[in-house]
Protein backbone atom coordinates (compact mmCIF):
# COMPACT_ATOMS: atom_id res chain seq x y z
CA UNK A 1 0.00 0.00 0.00
CA UNK A 2 0.83 3.52 -0.66
CA UNK A 3 1.49 5.26 2.73
CA UNK A 4 2.41 8.53 3.93
CA UNK A 5 5.14 6.99 6.07
CA UNK A 6 6.95 5.59 3.10
CA UNK A 7 10.10 7.33 2.81
CA UNK A 8 11.33 6.79 6.27
CA UNK A 9 9.72 3.41 6.93
CA UNK A 10 11.88 0.32 7.48
CA UNK A 11 10.37 -2.92 7.46
CA UNK A 12 11.67 -6.13 8.60
CA UNK A 13 9.81 -9.53 7.41
CA UNK A 14 9.35 -12.33 9.48
CA UNK A 15 11.01 -15.23 7.66
CA UNK A 16 8.95 -18.23 9.29
CA UNK A 17 4.63 -16.54 10.09
CA UNK A 18 3.01 -18.60 12.90
CA UNK A 19 0.21 -18.41 10.42
CA UNK A 20 0.38 -22.58 10.09
CA UNK A 21 0.93 -23.32 13.32
CA UNK A 22 -2.04 -21.06 14.45
CA UNK A 23 -5.50 -22.80 15.53
CA UNK A 24 -8.25 -20.24 14.01
CA UNK A 25 -11.27 -22.37 15.14
CA UNK A 26 -10.00 -22.21 18.85
CA UNK A 27 -9.12 -18.58 19.54
CA UNK A 28 -8.87 -17.07 22.87
CA UNK A 29 -9.03 -13.25 22.48
CA UNK A 30 -5.47 -11.74 23.29
CA UNK A 31 -3.67 -14.63 23.13
CA UNK A 32 -2.36 -15.33 20.16
CA UNK A 33 -0.41 -12.45 17.75
CA UNK A 34 0.07 -11.54 14.28
CA UNK A 35 3.42 -12.10 12.88
CA UNK A 36 4.56 -8.21 12.81
CA UNK A 37 4.67 -5.63 14.96
CA UNK A 38 4.74 -1.50 14.20
CA UNK A 39 7.30 0.51 16.22
CA UNK A 40 8.35 4.38 16.70
CA UNK A 41 10.32 6.15 19.35
CA UNK A 42 10.02 9.64 20.58
CA UNK A 43 13.64 11.42 21.84
CA UNK A 44 15.41 14.79 21.99
CA UNK A 45 12.20 16.42 20.92
CA UNK A 46 11.62 14.25 18.03
CA UNK A 47 10.12 11.57 16.45
CA UNK A 48 12.33 8.76 15.23
CA UNK A 49 11.44 7.05 12.01
CA UNK A 50 9.32 3.79 12.55
CA UNK A 51 9.94 0.31 11.16
CA UNK A 52 7.89 -2.63 11.49
CA UNK A 53 9.74 -5.73 12.73
CA UNK A 54 8.50 -9.74 13.26
CA UNK A 55 6.57 -9.60 16.79
CA UNK A 56 9.08 -10.15 19.85
CA UNK A 57 9.90 -9.37 23.47
CA UNK A 58 11.53 -6.28 23.73
CA UNK A 59 14.29 -5.49 26.66
CA UNK A 60 13.53 -3.00 29.12
CA UNK A 61 15.46 -2.17 31.78
CA UNK A 62 14.17 -2.20 35.47
CA UNK A 63 14.77 1.45 35.89
CA UNK A 64 12.37 1.80 32.64
CA UNK A 65 9.66 4.78 33.52
CA UNK A 66 6.89 2.98 32.86
CA UNK A 67 7.40 0.59 35.11
CA UNK A 68 7.68 3.04 38.08
CA UNK A 69 5.20 5.99 37.36
CA UNK A 70 2.69 4.45 34.63
CA UNK A 71 3.23 6.61 31.82
CA UNK A 72 1.40 4.10 29.29
CA UNK A 73 -1.77 4.62 27.58
CA UNK A 74 -3.24 2.40 24.62
CA UNK A 75 -6.01 1.75 22.24
CA UNK A 76 -7.94 -0.96 21.32
CA UNK A 77 -9.53 -1.09 17.84
CA UNK A 78 -10.38 -3.81 14.96
CA UNK A 79 -9.62 -4.90 11.42
CA UNK A 80 -12.60 -6.47 9.49
CA UNK A 81 -12.55 -8.69 6.07
CA UNK A 82 -15.57 -8.75 4.33
CA UNK A 83 -17.06 -11.79 2.13
CA UNK A 84 -14.96 -10.51 -1.03
CA UNK A 85 -11.63 -10.16 1.13
CA UNK A 86 -11.58 -6.44 1.37
CA UNK A 87 -10.31 -5.12 4.68
CA UNK A 88 -11.51 -2.15 7.20
CA UNK A 89 -10.80 0.01 9.90
CA UNK A 90 -13.64 1.03 11.67
CA UNK A 91 -13.50 5.32 12.80
CA UNK A 92 -9.74 4.88 13.42
CA UNK A 93 -9.09 8.87 13.51
CA UNK A 94 -11.31 8.41 16.49
CA UNK A 95 -8.81 6.48 18.26
CA UNK A 96 -5.97 8.27 17.14
CA UNK A 97 -7.75 11.54 18.91
CA UNK A 98 -8.58 9.66 22.11
CA UNK A 99 -4.75 8.06 22.26
CA UNK A 100 -3.29 12.12 21.79
CA UNK A 101 -5.89 13.22 24.84
CA UNK A 102 -5.13 10.15 27.36
CA UNK A 103 -1.39 10.93 26.28
CA UNK A 104 -1.85 14.68 26.97
CA UNK A 105 -3.32 14.08 30.32
CA UNK A 106 -0.24 11.85 31.42
CA UNK A 107 2.59 14.60 30.10
CA UNK A 108 3.06 12.59 27.12
CA UNK A 109 3.90 13.98 24.01
CA UNK A 110 1.11 13.62 21.00
CA UNK A 111 1.27 10.93 18.24
CA UNK A 112 1.80 12.34 14.74
CA UNK A 113 -1.48 11.39 12.72
CA UNK A 114 0.61 9.88 9.57
CA UNK A 115 2.47 7.37 12.64
CA UNK A 116 -0.61 6.02 14.35
CA UNK A 117 -2.71 5.97 10.70
CA UNK A 118 -0.56 5.10 8.44
CA UNK A 119 1.23 2.40 10.84
CA UNK A 120 -1.41 0.78 11.47
CA UNK A 121 -2.93 0.71 7.95
CA UNK A 122 0.66 -0.74 6.62
CA UNK A 123 0.89 -3.14 9.61
CA UNK A 124 -2.93 -4.98 9.12
CA UNK A 125 -2.13 -4.71 5.39
CA UNK A 126 0.95 -7.06 5.63
CA UNK A 127 -1.02 -9.39 8.42
CA UNK A 128 -4.03 -9.24 6.75
CA UNK A 129 -3.83 -13.14 6.12
CA UNK A 130 -4.06 -12.82 10.28
CA UNK A 131 -7.74 -11.50 10.06
CA UNK A 132 -10.44 -14.87 10.46
CA UNK A 133 -13.52 -14.74 8.69
CA UNK A 134 -15.70 -16.34 10.66
CA UNK A 135 -18.75 -14.49 12.47
CA UNK A 136 -17.76 -11.56 14.93
CA UNK A 137 -14.12 -12.45 14.06
CA UNK A 138 -12.03 -9.96 13.22
CA UNK A 139 -7.75 -8.97 14.12
CA UNK A 140 -7.91 -7.05 17.39
CA UNK A 141 -5.32 -4.22 17.15
CA UNK A 142 -3.43 -2.72 20.20
CA UNK A 143 -1.15 0.50 19.91
CA UNK A 144 0.26 1.02 22.98
CA UNK A 145 2.30 3.90 24.28
CA UNK A 146 4.92 4.28 26.88
CA UNK A 147 7.46 6.35 28.48
CA UNK A 148 11.02 4.11 28.34
CA UNK A 149 13.40 6.51 29.59
CA UNK A 150 16.12 4.95 32.04
CA UNK A 151 15.48 6.97 35.28
CA UNK A 152 13.84 6.35 38.38
CA UNK A 153 13.44 10.38 39.48
CA UNK A 154 9.92 11.17 39.46
CA UNK A 155 9.21 13.07 36.55
CA UNK A 156 7.88 12.59 32.97
CA UNK A 157 10.02 10.49 30.93
CA UNK A 158 12.35 11.79 28.36
CA UNK A 159 11.97 8.92 26.01
CA UNK A 160 8.58 7.17 24.94
CA UNK A 161 7.73 4.58 22.48
CA UNK A 162 5.01 4.28 20.66
CA UNK A 163 3.84 0.44 19.22
CA UNK A 164 0.98 -1.69 17.26
CA UNK A 165 0.43 -5.40 17.77
CA UNK A 166 -2.33 -7.59 16.41
CA UNK A 167 -4.41 -10.25 17.71
CA UNK A 168 -6.58 -12.41 15.65
CA UNK A 169 -9.80 -12.31 17.65
CA UNK A 170 -13.13 -14.08 18.31
CA UNK A 171 -15.78 -13.10 21.27
CA UNK A 172 -14.80 -11.28 24.24
CA UNK A 173 -17.29 -12.77 26.60
CA UNK A 174 -18.73 -16.39 26.33
CA UNK A 175 -21.33 -17.46 28.18
CA UNK A 176 -24.22 -15.09 30.01
CA UNK A 177 -22.97 -12.10 31.66
CA UNK A 178 -24.13 -10.61 34.68
CA UNK A 179 -23.15 -7.65 36.25
CA UNK A 180 -23.04 -6.14 39.79
CA UNK A 181 -23.18 -2.57 40.82
CA UNK A 182 -20.32 -1.33 42.84
CA UNK A 183 -21.15 0.95 45.75
CA UNK A 184 -18.13 0.54 47.94
CA UNK A 185 -14.75 1.06 45.07
CA UNK A 186 -14.36 3.21 42.66
CA UNK A 187 -13.03 3.23 39.16
CA UNK A 188 -12.23 7.10 38.88
CA UNK A 189 -13.16 10.59 40.80
CA UNK A 190 -13.37 13.76 38.96
CA UNK A 191 -10.68 15.73 37.91
CA UNK A 192 -8.54 12.45 37.61
CA UNK A 193 -7.79 10.26 34.28
CA UNK A 194 -10.81 8.22 34.43
CA UNK A 195 -11.73 9.39 30.99
CA UNK A 196 -8.12 8.53 29.63
CA UNK A 197 -7.22 5.26 28.33
CA UNK A 198 -4.67 4.79 30.62
CA UNK A 199 -2.89 1.69 31.96
CA UNK A 200 -3.70 2.16 35.48
CA UNK A 201 -7.19 2.42 35.07
CA UNK A 202 -7.82 -1.28 34.36
CA UNK A 203 -5.18 -2.53 37.09
CA UNK A 204 -6.92 -0.23 39.70
CA UNK A 205 -10.25 -2.69 38.78
CA UNK A 206 -9.20 -5.68 38.55
CA UNK A 207 -9.08 -6.69 42.76
CA UNK A 208 -13.11 -5.73 42.80
CA UNK A 209 -14.09 -7.31 39.48
CA UNK A 210 -12.12 -10.16 40.81
CA UNK A 211 -14.67 -9.81 43.89
CA UNK A 212 -17.08 -9.76 41.77
CA UNK A 213 -16.49 -12.95 40.09
CA UNK A 214 -16.53 -14.94 43.00
CA UNK A 215 -19.83 -14.16 43.21
CA UNK A 216 -20.87 -15.25 40.14
CA UNK A 217 -20.74 -11.59 37.66
CA UNK A 218 -18.61 -11.00 34.81
CA UNK A 219 -18.45 -7.27 35.69
CA UNK A 220 -18.73 -4.65 37.42
CA UNK A 221 -21.05 -1.32 37.05
CA UNK A 222 -18.75 1.66 38.50
CA UNK A 223 -20.92 4.48 40.09
CA UNK A 224 -19.66 7.85 40.74
CA UNK A 225 -16.63 8.21 43.21
CA UNK A 226 -18.83 10.44 45.65
CA UNK A 227 -21.57 9.61 46.35
CA UNK A 228 -22.11 5.95 44.76
CA UNK A 229 -25.28 7.27 43.17
CA UNK A 230 -24.64 7.71 39.71
CA UNK A 231 -24.22 4.74 37.13
CA UNK A 232 -21.20 5.34 35.06
CA UNK A 233 -19.44 2.16 32.86
CA UNK A 234 -18.35 -1.10 33.34
CA UNK A 235 -14.73 -2.52 33.56
CA UNK A 236 -14.37 -2.79 29.64
CA UNK A 237 -17.84 -1.39 28.30
CA UNK A 238 -19.91 1.74 28.41
CA UNK A 239 -23.47 0.78 29.35
CA UNK A 240 -26.73 1.57 27.99
CA UNK A 241 -30.04 1.09 30.19
CA UNK A 242 -33.48 0.82 28.50
CA UNK A 243 -36.33 1.85 30.65
CA UNK A 244 -39.37 1.36 28.89
CA UNK A 245 -38.55 2.05 25.13
CA UNK A 246 -36.32 5.13 26.79
CA UNK A 247 -32.52 4.16 26.23
CA UNK A 248 -29.84 6.19 29.12
CA UNK A 249 -26.45 6.25 28.83
CA UNK A 250 -24.45 8.40 30.86
CA UNK A 251 -22.52 11.39 29.65
CA UNK A 252 -18.57 11.40 28.70
CA UNK A 253 -18.15 15.29 29.57
CA UNK A 254 -16.80 14.67 32.84
CA UNK A 255 -13.06 13.01 33.84
CA UNK A 256 -14.64 10.31 35.16
CA UNK A 257 -15.89 7.96 32.11
CA UNK A 258 -13.68 7.15 29.04
CA UNK A 259 -15.83 8.21 25.49
CA UNK A 260 -16.36 5.23 23.98
CA UNK A 261 -16.29 5.22 20.47
CA UNK A 262 -18.58 2.02 20.05
CA UNK A 263 -20.84 4.15 22.41
CA UNK A 264 -20.60 7.00 20.27
CA UNK A 265 -22.01 5.10 17.30
CA UNK A 266 -24.93 3.64 19.05
CA UNK A 267 -26.03 7.08 19.98
CA UNK A 268 -25.90 8.31 16.40
CA UNK A 269 -27.74 5.23 14.81
CA UNK A 270 -30.14 5.54 17.98
CA UNK A 271 -30.82 8.88 16.83
CA UNK A 272 -30.95 8.48 13.20
CA UNK A 273 -33.75 4.96 13.80
CA UNK A 274 -36.37 6.58 15.88
CA UNK A 275 -34.93 5.81 19.38
CA UNK A 276 -35.86 7.61 22.11
CA UNK A 277 -32.05 7.83 23.53
CA UNK A 278 -31.20 10.22 26.36
CA UNK A 279 -27.49 10.84 27.32
CA UNK A 280 -27.65 11.84 30.93
CA UNK A 281 -26.28 11.14 34.62
CA UNK A 282 -28.69 8.00 35.27
CA UNK A 283 -29.00 6.98 38.73
CA UNK A 284 -28.85 3.85 40.54
CA UNK A 285 -32.28 4.44 41.96
CA UNK A 286 -34.10 5.11 39.01
CA UNK A 287 -32.44 1.43 37.24
CA UNK A 288 -33.64 -0.31 40.35
CA UNK A 289 -36.56 0.99 40.59
CA UNK A 290 -37.60 -0.30 37.37
CA UNK A 291 -36.13 -3.76 38.14
CA UNK A 292 -38.57 -3.66 40.41
CA UNK A 293 -41.64 -3.04 38.72
CA UNK A 294 -40.84 -4.62 35.69
CA UNK A 295 -39.91 -1.43 33.35
CA UNK A 296 -36.32 -2.44 32.83
CA UNK A 297 -36.31 -3.82 29.53
CA UNK A 298 -32.37 -4.72 29.23
CA UNK A 299 -29.27 -3.16 29.89
CA UNK A 300 -26.24 -3.69 27.53
CA UNK A 301 -22.78 -3.12 27.45
CA UNK A 302 -20.80 -1.32 24.22
CA UNK A 303 -16.82 -1.80 23.10
CA UNK A 304 -14.69 -2.44 20.58
CA UNK A 305 -13.83 -5.66 22.35
CA UNK A 306 -17.08 -7.15 22.69
CA UNK A 307 -19.12 -5.09 20.22
CA UNK A 308 -22.66 -4.71 21.75
CA UNK A 309 -23.21 -7.57 24.94
CA UNK A 310 -26.46 -7.68 26.40
CA UNK A 311 -26.51 -8.26 29.87
CA UNK A 312 -28.82 -10.56 32.06
CA UNK A 313 -28.77 -10.14 35.34
CA UNK A 314 -28.14 -7.54 37.73
CA UNK A 315 -27.15 -7.13 41.30
CA UNK A 316 -27.25 -4.13 43.49
CA UNK A 317 -26.75 -4.81 47.45
CA UNK A 318 -29.02 -7.17 48.76
CA UNK A 319 -31.11 -6.81 45.24
CA UNK A 320 -30.75 -9.17 42.28
CA UNK A 321 -33.00 -8.79 39.19
CA UNK A 322 -32.95 -11.47 36.21
CA UNK A 323 -33.30 -9.45 32.76
CA UNK A 324 -35.79 -9.81 29.75
CA UNK A 325 -34.45 -11.98 27.17
CA UNK A 326 -36.12 -10.12 24.39
CA UNK A 327 -35.68 -10.97 20.49
CA UNK A 328 -36.33 -7.35 19.15
CA UNK A 329 -34.18 -5.74 21.95
CA UNK A 330 -32.43 -2.59 21.09
CA UNK A 331 -29.01 -4.24 21.69
CA UNK A 332 -29.88 -6.69 19.13
CA UNK A 333 -30.63 -4.10 16.51
CA UNK A 334 -27.89 -2.03 16.92
CA UNK A 335 -25.26 -4.80 16.71
CA UNK A 336 -26.51 -6.12 13.31
CA UNK A 337 -26.46 -2.66 12.23
CA UNK A 338 -23.40 -1.79 13.18
CA UNK A 339 -21.39 -4.89 12.77
CA UNK A 340 -23.21 -4.72 9.17
CA UNK A 341 -21.20 -1.33 8.64
CA UNK A 342 -17.84 -2.86 9.73
CA UNK A 343 -18.34 -5.73 7.97
CA UNK A 344 -19.13 -3.99 4.71
CA UNK A 345 -22.67 -5.63 3.82
CA UNK A 346 -24.58 -2.16 3.72
CA UNK A 347 -23.93 1.10 2.73
CA UNK A 348 -21.64 3.63 5.36
CA UNK A 349 -23.60 6.32 5.28
CA UNK A 350 -21.91 8.06 7.84
CA UNK A 351 -18.00 7.04 6.63
CA UNK A 352 -17.00 5.08 9.61
CA UNK A 353 -15.67 2.40 7.70
CA UNK A 354 -12.09 2.90 6.47
CA UNK A 355 -10.61 0.51 3.48
CA UNK A 356 -7.11 -1.06 3.66
CA UNK A 357 -5.27 -0.78 0.59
Amino acid sequence: MISKLDSILKIERRKDSKLAETDFSNLVFGRVFSDHMFLADYENGNWLAPKIIPYQALPYEPSCKVFHYGQAVFEGMKAYKDKNGKVFLFRPEENWKRINNSAKRLGMPEIPKEYFMDGIKTLVDLDKEWIPTGEAESLYLRPVYIGIENAVAASPSMKYRFMIIASPAGKYYVGDVKVKIEDRFSRACDGGVGFAKAAGNYAAQFYPTEMAKKEGFKQIIWTDSKEHKYLEEAGTMNMFFRIGDKLLTAPTDSSRILPGITRKSIIQLAQDNGVDIEVRPVEVAEVIEAAQIGNLKEIFGAGTAATILPIVGLKYKEFYSDLPRLDNSYANRFKKMLMDIQYNRVDDPYGWRVEVK
